[in-house]
């Protein structure tokens, strides 16, 4: 299973990391899109429309559009002089471009503001829990009028608003999408945190690596944070 922002490496076969994958009997992707991609949030992301056209090739590329999930993750929210500015603004274009590539799962979380996160100069706004609700009821009819099925990611107050729980590694679900329908383990991967749903995984990457897309709520090691110069905020708009 693949987790990425951008997967032209893997659909250019650079390196001939598609090659590689064309040696294992299922591949599963799953696509993160913000609409931040190119502002000072996540400065060394692809804009967004960019990302999105990646859709249909990794559909393409897996052979089933149940092997394809679009993380629309996380829902940031950030003051610029007294507006409360969001990414919230392309929710709609984001969840169409799964519809029309027939990838119907998507996975949303609110941003979980770490202290290192608080620590890098963004002025972060934490929403309300009934604000919160007030995200998911959107978020859900979006959903809904695209006939997608929305799951929230390691995120209470999401659930608590009725928004089905997320295994974003999901044994049972790899398993049935299997040719051979080799089991795997379905119980909850007890390295991760208690409200996140994942069965089981061995990750090939470490919390020592440096990410290099530098995004600024990242919980990880972002690039940001290894002396790289600060950029001056900015929102991706649809247009950037």
């Amino acid at each position: 299973m693949l987790l990425s922002k951008n997967y032209e490496s893997v659909l250019e076969n650079r390196d001939g990391v598609r090659d590689l994958l064309e040696g294992y009997e299922q591949t599963v992707c799953q696509l993160t899109i913000t609409g931040l991609g190119g502002s000072a949030l996540e400065p060394a992301v692809p804009p967004w429309e960019r990302v999105g056209a990646q859709l249909p090739a990794l559909v393409a590329l897996t052979g089933d559009a149940r092997r394809v999930s679009l993380r629309y993750d996380p829902i940031v929210h950030w003051r610029e002089g007294d507006c409360v500015r969001s990414n919230l603004d392309v929710a709609p274009q984001i969840l169409d471009l799964a519809a029309s590539a027939g990838v119907r799962l998507v996975r949303v979380s609110i941003a979980a503001l770490y202290h290192k996160t608080r620590g890098r100069g963004v002025p972060w706004v934490d929403p309300s829990f009934q604000e919160r609700q007030e995200i998911a009821a959107y978020l859900q009819a979006l959903a809904a009028e695209r006939g997608l099925l929305l799951q929230a990611c390691a995120d209470p107050s999401l659930v608590a608003a009725g928004i089905e729980p997320s295994s974003c590694i999901d044994g049972r679900l790899l398993s049935a999408l299997h040719p051979r329908r080799l089991p795997l383990p379905v119980g909850k991967d007890k390295g991760q945190r208690a409200a996140c749903g994942c069965t089981p995984s061995v990750d090939i990457g470490s919390y020592d690596m440096v990410c290099r897309h530098g995004c600024r709520y990242c919980y990880a090691r972002p690039a940001s944070d290894q002396g790289r110069r600060e950029p001056r905020m900015g929102y991706a708009t649809q247009n950037s």
